[in-house]
This record gives C-alpha cells, sequence and structure tokens, in this order.
C-alpha cells in the first residue's frame, strides 16, 4: 500500500501547521463530519480568519455561515462557529471560537466579510452574544423589544410556556414606533421612502426604507423578520426524523431539494449507506423541483417587471411538473418524501411516462420564455446593467447558485463538490460574465435545460433494487407492511415515531446545490432522540443582504429588479 500523500493531504498538513503555530488554533479531527474544524481563542480569531481569506493555501475566499451553539447542556459556555468556502479549491473548513458567556465580546467578522452583518446580528439576537466593532449590532429577526434569546436553551420552546415576550410600555418599543415615521424630506434635501412591509412588489412581507435624492438611492435599509418562525428552535423538540417536512418549508418553492442536506448529514451521522435507486430518485426528484422553482420565479420577475404573460406561460408548465411531484411523492409543494437513508415509498406504475411528458413540456416551453424575457427589448431595457456584482464583491457577500456563476465564476456544488453521484451525469453549468439582472435570468432559463438532461439520465438509469436502506434498522422505521403483521412491530413503531431514535453523539455539516444557491445545514446531535441543535444556512438570507451593497446610484425604478433578480424567498430569509 503507498504511503505518499496526495497535493489536498499536503495541502492541508501544512495549513493545520500554520494554523497551530500562527494563531494556537487547535485542530478538532472529526468533529465536525463533512468538513475541516479549528479551535481558535477570541483574541486570535479575526487575525486567523484575515489569513484564511487572504494569505492561506488555498485561500477561503467566502464566509458561508456564521452561527452559534449554547453549549449549556454541553459544557456550558457558547461557541461561536463559521463556515468558510474556498471557491478555488471547492472545499469547506470550520473555525469556531468558545466564550464562557455572553457578557464577554466576540470581535466583529465585518472587517473581514461584509456579509457577517446580518449574521452577527443574527446571532446576537438569538443568542444575546455581542460583537465587538459591529457597525449596527440590533435585532434582525424579532422586534427590538423582544424579551430573551430564543436559542439559548433557557428560553421555552411553548408559547404556553412563556411569558410575556415583550414590553409594549418599554422604551425599545417606543423608539421602535419612532423609527416607523417617516419624516419624507430631510435637512440635507433628501426623501425617505417607506417601502412596506406589505407591497405587492416585494414577493412577500418585508420592509425597504429608501433614502434618496431625487430619483437616486442614496441608502436601503432592509427590514426583515416577519416570516420568521422560529424553524431551528422548532427542530430542538421534534426528533430527527419528525423534523424532515419543515426543511420543505425552508425555502418552499424547493421541495424535496430542501431535505437533502439536512438527510445527507444524518446520513453520514450514522453510517447509513442510501441504496442506488434512491440516489437516482432523489437526484431526479431535486432537478424537477429545481425547474418548478425557476419557472415561479421567470412568472415573478417579469411581473413584477409590468410583463404578464411569461407568468401564464410558466405555471401552466409547472402544473404539469407537479403532476409528475404528486404522482411520485403523493404531495406536491411541501411532499416530505425523502428519508433518513433513501425515499418513503417507490416509483409508481406510470411514473416514466408522466415524467417523459413533463420534460417535453417544459422543453417546449424554453424557446417561449426566450421569446418573451431574454430576447424582448423591453426586459433587457429594465434588466440589462441593473444589480450589478463584480467578482470580489459577490464573494465578499457570499452569493451563490446563479448569481455567483453570473459573474463569471464557474462553481457549481453538483459539480465542484459532487455528492449523490452528480459526478456520473453529463450537463453543463451556465457561466455569464455582466453579473447584472439580465444575465442571471440567461443562466436560469438555460439551466431548465440542464436540469432536463439530468432528469432523463435518471429516468433512462434507473436501477433495480431498495429504495429505503436496510443496513441500519437501528435508525429507521419498520416497513409499514411489516408494522401491520404484529402487535409487537406497531407498538415499537409507534413508540419510535413519537419518542425518536437515539443518533450518536456527532455533529455534521452539509451543503448543496439548491436553486437559488447553497444550502447548508449544521446539525449537533447530543445521543438522544432529537437535534440539539439544527442550523439552517439559506441563500436568500445572505443574497438580500448585498441588494444595499448595488443599489446606491441607482434609480428607486429599478427596486424591484434589485431585489427580485436575486430569487429570493422570504421564509428561505426569515426562517
Amino acid at each position: 500500500m503507498s504511503t505518499e500523500l496526495t497535493i489536498e493531504e499536503v495541502a492541508v498538513s501544512d495549513l493545520q501547521q500554520t494554523l497551530t503555530e500562527r494563531f494556537g488554533a487547535k485542530a478538532l479531527p472529526g468533529s465536525v463530519i463533512g468538513t475541516e474544524s479549528y479551535q481558535v481563542d477570541c483574541d486570535q480569531l479575526i487575525e486567523m480568519l484575515t489569513y484564511l481569506k487572504k494569505e492561506s493555501t488555498p485561500k477561503f475566499e467566502m464566509l458561508f455561515d456564521l452561527s452559534a451553539i449554547d453549549e449549556a447542556e454541553r459544557g456550558g459556555g457558547l461557541t461561536v462557529f463559521y463556515h468558510l468556502l474556498s471557491i478555488s479549491t471547492s472545499q469547506f473548513i470550520s473555525v469556531r471560537t468558545h466564550i464562557a458567556n455572553d457578557s464577554i465580546e466576540v470581535p466583529t467578522a465585518t472587517v473581514v466579510w461584509p456579509n457577517a452583518d446580518w449574521y452577527e446580528r443574527e446571532v446576537y439576537d438569538m443568542f444575546g452574544i455581542k460583537f465587538a466593532g459591529h457597525p449596527d449590532l440590533r435585532r434582525i429577526l424579532t422586534f427590538d423589544f423582544w424579551k430573551g434569546h430564543p436559542l439559548r436553551k433557557t428560553y421555552p420552546a411553548r408559547a404556553t410556556l412563556m411569558d410575556e415576550p415583550f414590553d409594549l410600555e418599554g422604551e425599545d418599543f417606543q423608539n421602535v414606533m419612532e423609527s416607523y415615521e417617516i419624516k419624507g424630506k430631510q435637512e440635507d434635501g433628501s426623501m425617505v421612502l417607506n417601502i412596506g412591509p406589505n407591497h405587492p412588489g416585494t414577493d412577500g412581507v418585508i420592509r425597504l426604507k429608501v433614502k434618496m435624492k431625487g430619483e437616486r438611492i442614496e441608502e436601503l435599509d432592509q427590514e426583515i423578520g416577519f416570516h420568521h418562525r422560529g424553524a431551528e428552535k422548532l427542530a430542538e423538540r421534534h426528533t430527527f426524523h419528525n423534523y424532515i417536512p419543515y426543511t420543505d418549508r425552508i425555502d418552499y418553492l424547493g421541495g424535496v431539494a430542501g431535505e437533502l442536506p439536512y438527510l445527507l448529514g444524518l446520513e453520514a451521522m450514522t453510517g447509513i449507506e442510501v441504496p442506488e435507486r434512491a440516489k437516482t430518485m432523489r437526484i431526479m426528484l431535486c432537478e424537477l423541483f429545481r425547474i418548478s422553482s425557476h419557472l415561479v420565479w421567470f412568472g415573478s420577475i417579469t411581473h413584477n417587471l409590468g410583463g404578464m404573460a411569461p407568468a401564464f406561460y410558466a405555471f401552466t408548465e409547472r402544473e404539469k411538473i407537479f403532476d409528475v411531484i404528486e404522482l411520485i411523492c403523493g404531495g406536491r409543494m411541501h411532499p416530505a418524501f425523502f428519508r433518513i437513508g433513501g425515499v418513503s415509498q417507490d416509483l409508481p406504475d406510470g411514473w416514466r411516462a408522466a415524467v417523459d411528458a413533463a420534460c417535453d413540456a417544459v422543453e417546449k416551453l424554453v424557446p417561449d420564455l426566450e421569446k418573451l424575457m431574454t430576447k424582448s427589448m423591453i426586459f433587457k431595457a429594465r434588466t440589462q446593467g441593473v444589480a450589478v456584482y463584480s467578482q470580489e464583491l459577490a464573494l465578499d457577500y457570499g452569493l451563490t447558485g446563479p448569481n455567483l456563476r453570473a459573474t463569471g465564476i464557474n462553481f457549481d456544488a453538483r459539480k465542484q463538490m459532487p455528492y449523490m453521484g452528480y459526478e456520473d451525469y453529463d450537463f453543463d453549468v451556465p457561466v455569464g460574465k455582466d453579473g447584472d439582472a439580465y444575465t442571471r435570468t440567461v443562466l436560469r432559463v438555460q439551466e431548465l435545460t440542464e436540469s432536463l438532461k439530468i432528469i432523463r439520465q435518471a429516468a433512462d438509469r434507473m436501477p433495480e433494487g431498495p429504495h429505503l436502506a436496510d443496513n441500519a434498522p437501528k435508525f429507521g422505521f419498520p416497513r409499514k407492511q411489516n408494522a401491520l403483521k404484529d402487535i409487537e412491530t406497531l407498538i415499537h413503531s409507534f413508540v419510535d415515531t413519537g419518542r425518536g431514535f437515539d443518533f450518536p453523539v456527532a455533529e455534521t455539516f452539509f451543503a448543496t446545490e439548491t436553486s437559488k444557491g447553497l444550502t447548508g445545514y449544521h446539525t449537533v446531535s447530543n445521543g438522544t432522540g432529537c437535534p440539539y441543535r439544527v442550523r439552517i444556512r439559506t441563500p436568500s438570507f445572505t443574497h438580500f443582504q448585498s441588494v444595499k451593497a448595488v443599489s446606491k446610484g441607482d434609480l428607486l425604478g429599478n427596486i424591484i429588479c434589485l431585489i427580485g433578480s436575486i430569487d429570493y424567498v422570504l421564509a428561505d430569509i426569515d426562517r
């Protein structure tokens, strides 16, 4: 057996040595399944993050995620973790720092990555951790007058157990109410305009506060959180299995594609090997939902810009995609079809004919969409040169998916970091260069064709065999037909469904390429049947944050294009 190290292994070894010697970091091998992990003291944190972004080999250009864990039941204190992504070498690294309590401030990472702004506000809101030097540290998902920090272990998971969560007589409440008073014309001659929180062109409940000079935008402040449902808190009182339907409802247009990163982490945690038939089914369904999500966006962006026809075309063909999904999964938008170890049931009779018919319908639609959108003079006038991202700006704000590829950066996790067997499929990744709203539209239209290629290949090669793993019965429910054979199996099934299975003590992190970009799940298990912590990294959150950076100097009339062209979903932002 050869003992020679690969280039990648040498690079990891050299990086580990540098981080240990230069910053006193401690390598944590195997502590987070799915990525290398390091622990560093607060006083060395920013220097180490700066080094990883600008000097290390490889460079980790993107702050992919930033969040925290309340360690009250795992030794005490609080952990703040940072997931960094190297676009050039397609690998993640995880950096964490530990503080004894929330009276200790963590230095802000906004000096390294601007997209740390909203992430740190979220950590402050949910955990009460303060970030020294943050330019605008205030709550982001709850109101400023909210009491407590919901993701702390001492905070109740049920509303019936909560005290009054806010003080309507307090100073914070009065300050919030004053912030909603739009004073219009300012002393410097500018005008402040309030848009929302129920403006019909925002595709959900958000609020934009726009400062203008004439028709030009000088400043833009986005207020989110109106859709916040506490999805990460909910995970702590559900079993690992029972939480699967909630993953559908984060990006509620992405369907089963939102289930996949969560389940990949659990399968890595338990050592479950997914059967080939289930892998192929998963890929086919994820691509069907990618098409469905893009069709909604085509209809929405053109409608918001004043066009009506594309919505009728797109939504008509989307129904045909949903017919296939309903045939296979039994549900349409939120099928909750994937399971730990595979999928819930096998393919039904007639699935192949339905898939072929839906693919043919979408293929015929593509030329019509091009005529109505990418080849339309009016659409070009509204989108070309609007909301332009440079490559540097895209990386600094954590853009992924078509938004990143529109700047000329060819990164698609299905190609660069393949999972579930994507490496065995023949498809191209559309890449642009101008980074504007028009280019992002062109890429999404082209992605329809590439997804059709994948779906047809999956259908052609659909292997025989089981649709659910049999190699780890400890973490899977008995088949329904078996549970109904005798009372003992039925009782065990009933108890396990409610109480869940005890999962190994572990942490996992996995990210997959969904229609809007990379979606990641960081899941922590402390050995019980329920997750200790589930962190959901969504593309919409960081993408929407970036709008402020590209809006300055643009026209007010372009604001719907500015926010709509990045393809966000409010539930994906707020969770």
